[in-house]
């Protein structure tokens, strides 16, 4: 192995760990909802916030840290942020208030970009183009196994009534994938760096087919995380009557998305982005009618077409967005983002308060609407080839 290639191999580790912690952070209290639930003496919608209070601030962090990329040293802002979002977790560990633990989660969301549109950006400018779809494959793997990691940890590692020891040790882990990060990504200096976007954030939304992209990623992960956050409280009651633990071992589906992104992406090359998202827009409408059936079989083929519907229209999305681009792949992708977070964040809310106050079936329902958003995008695509 000649030194370069053991170069790429040792940034390849150093992105997947740093991702993957991340993401783990994220998730980390969505399998023990109910349990949080019951320990709080609180309402199901407020106990929900400690997921949707961290996917609200990093919708509230994610261009301002795009923004910063730009202008600072990437390793000394992801040692800033790995120290916050660890610290962030181990107020989530101590706290004995519901609303502390949730302004906590928070601040965590707050800091999470600092780890992932910032190495995102970052590795787009500094990387040739051959070089970056193989490391940004492992950023995309690690995202998905740090979202299976932190609901395992949070669920099933650790014993769901020691939900705090998750806390310590996602923060552990966080902050020692920044560490090392901060150690081992390269100092580039800045005439190696590619030439800033010339397109505005203004510009690319003032571009409808862009628009139409941006919110087709914020209806599916709506129908995506409202169906993972509210499973638990479904499964937990009549007819289930299912453990944390066993609950929690039925989000293992969730790998699936390490092998569905790279087939949406052969799939969007070959038939086109449209029939892509369309396909996908259809396994996640199958998955809803799977999710009525009071069955486990029904319950874990809803959870598997969930995930490939989802994986398939977020792969097939962002690469329809990267196509349509001259410049300005970097804040184009970053709107994506946060749109995607805008529609995971507006799902878990809007969900909630149809699970409080008409149950499982209203949750499916609201999610159906959502999904009117993507299946739109799908079709306006097919009619644009």
């Amino acid at each position: 192995m000649t030194h370069s290639e053991s170069s790429y191999l040792r940034l390849q580790v150093t992105v997947f760990m740093l991702v993957s912690a991340a993401f783990t952070n994220i998730y980390i209290t969505q399998p023990v909802l109910p349990v949080l639930q019951q320990e709080f003496a609180a309402d199901m919608v407020v106990v929900s916030l400690t997921v949707s209070a961290v996917i609200l601030g990093i919708t509230c962090s994610n261009l301002p840290f795009g923004f910063l990329a730009d202008r600072l040293a990437i390793q000394r802002i992801i040692l800033v942020g790995g120290i916050c979002v660890a610290s962030g977790g181990v107020i989530c560990a101590l706290s004995h208030d519901l609303w502390t633990l949730i302004a906590a989660r928070f601040l965590q969301g707050v800091f999470i970009p600092a780890l992932t549109t910032c190495l995102a950006a970052f590795l787009a400018k500094t990387l040739p183009i051959d070089r970056l779809n193989v490391v940004m494959g492992s950023y995309v793997a690690a995202s998905v196994i740090g979202g299976l990691g932190g609901r395992l940890l949070g669920g099933w590692l650790h014993p769901p009534l020691h939900w705090r020891y998750a806390f310590f040790s996602a923060a552990a882990m966080v902050l020692a994938a920044a560490i090392n990060a901060f150690r081992q990504l390269p100092r580039v200096p800045a005439r190696d760096v590619r030439p800033r976007d010339v397109q505005g954030y203004r510009d690319l939304l003032a571009r409808p087919e862009l628009l139409r992209i941006y919110c087709c990623a914020a209806g599916s992960f709506g129908v995506f995380s409202s169906i993972f956050n509210y499973l638990p409280f479904r499964l937990s009651g009549e007819p289930f009557h299912y453990s944390t633990e066993l609950t929690t071992l039925l989000y293992v589906v969730y790998v699936i998305g390490i092998f569905i992104g790279p087939l949406a992406g052969k799939l969007s090359s070959r038939y086109g982005s449209g029939s892509t998202l369309l396909g996908g827009v259809i396994a996640i409408g199958l998955s809803l009618a799977l999710f009525l059936v009071p069955s486990v079989l029904a319950i874990i083929g809803g959870l598997l077409a969930a995930c490939a519907g989802f994986f398939t229209v977020h792969a097939a999305a962002v690469g329809s967005l990267n196509r349509k681009l001259a410049s300005g792949q970097g804040r184009a992708n970053a709107l994506y983002m946060l749109f995607f977070y805008i529609g995971g964040w507006a799902g878990i809310t809007c969900t909630g308060f149809a699970f409080k106050n008409s149950g499982w079936n209203a949750v499916l329902f609201t999610c159906a609407g959502f999904l009117l958003v993507p299946l739109h995008a799908s079709l306006a695509e097919r009619r644009k080839r």
